[in-house]
């Protein structure tokens, strides 16, 4: 069951997203900091581990255009193994200059729930370590934040699991 809020007001459209399809969640705020020029979580998660906060990664495919990875924040993304299981020979970061256009989220932002809405197309990984997991997914504004089951996350926004993070 998703905490409900008295007004749909502060919510995000992500939690709005996932009250519409009855998905359980439960929202989180996390202290943000600037970094250069993009904002970042900062170092105190509260009680929560670097390995339960999934970060969005959106890369550009040779073959598939976008495609996007999701995998905790203490690892990173193996782009080979994204090449293979995405049906790419390679892919690489889109450009910060390019990532709104791209997905519609700044960085620090970007959410696979969000994308799906708006790129139902766009092919979505997740780490396989979170299968059967609740993880932490932003909730498409910075330092927003949701909890989620990752195989229903996945069933949702029609992502598959696969090996595709390294250690960091």
């Amino acid at each position: 069951m998703s905490k409900k809020h008295q007004d749909t007001e502060g919510k995000t459209l992500v939690e709005k997203i996932l009250d519409k399809h009855n998905i359980s969640y439960e929202s989180l705020s996390f202290a943000t900091h600037q970094e250069g020029d993009v904002a970042q979580l900062s170092v105190d998660h509260l009680d929560y581990s670097d390995h339960e906060i999934y970060k969005t990664l959106v890369l550009t495919g040779n073959k598939t255009g976008p495609v996007v990875g999701v995998v905790p924040l203490d690892r990173h993304i193996d782009y080979k193994k994204l090449s293979a299981v995405s049906g790419n020979k390679k892919v690489g970061m889109v450009p910060l200059k390019d990532l709104i256009a791209t997905t519609g989220y700044e960085h620090g932002a970007n959410t696979p729930i969000g994308i799906y809405e708006r790129y139902p197309k766009y092919p979505i990984f997740i780490s396989d370590e979170a299968k059967g997991q609740a993880i932490i997914v932003s909730a498409g504004k910075i330092g927003r934040s949701v909890k989620v089951d990752a195989n229903d996350l996945a069933k949702f926004v029609k992502a598959k699991f696969a090996d595709i993070a390294e250690e960091a």
